[in-house]
């Protein structure tokens, strides 16, 4: 400050912290489920394909996962999480599509994380318990009146349209 001037003030955003959220979609009946997690790693979403398998699909034998490149669904992740039988078991269970690198929007998980940020987390919260409790109600409600969703992108709609990923042969 010098005299003469006029007094200035800066303030500095201090952030409060943030979370992973998990979200799986089962487009054909339109159920979805959220969770609200402080980190996303690995061991994190191992056992979120844990309480998917042994909870909501306990009685499946296959269940097939469409997922992005990330490492958490990857089975590497279940082996560090879990003894070497029970991510066997989780394995056998599980059959993995992982979406192009650069096709986030071919996720139906996208479409959701995008209804659920307009209509539940389109403002700052404070702590990691209110995500929690806003993303219970939010599920709750969204699945009172599940949207299936009716998947029209054909494989040969992909080969015209991602024709720059395709192999030449």
């Amino acid at each position: 400050m010098k005299l003469g001037k006029e007094r200035r003030e800066d303030s500095e955003y201090v952030r409060g912290g943030q979370c992973g959220i998990f979200v799986f979609v089962e487009s054909l009946t339109g159920w979805g489920h959220v969770s609200a997690q402080e980190r996303r790693t690995k061991i994190d979403g191992a056992h979120q394909i844990d309480e998917l398998l042994t909870v909501r699909f306990l009685h499946a034998k296959k269940v097939g996962l469409v997922s992005d490149n990330l490492n958490t669904p990857m089975i590497s992740s279940r082996y560090e999480a879990f003894s070497p039988e029970k991510a066997r078991a989780l394995a056998k269970r599980l059959e993995m599509h992982h979406t192009p690198k650069h096709g986030s929007w071919l996720e139906i998980a996208e479409i959701e994380i995008n209804m659920m940020t307009t209509q539940c987390l389109n403002r700052r919260i404070d702590t990691i318990e209110t995500v929690r409790d806003e993303l219970i109600v939010w599920e709750k409600d969204r699945n009172k009146a599940p949207k299936t969703i009716d998947w029209q992108f054909s494989t040969d709609d992909a080969r015209i349209k991602l024709k720059r990923l395709y192999p030449n042969i």
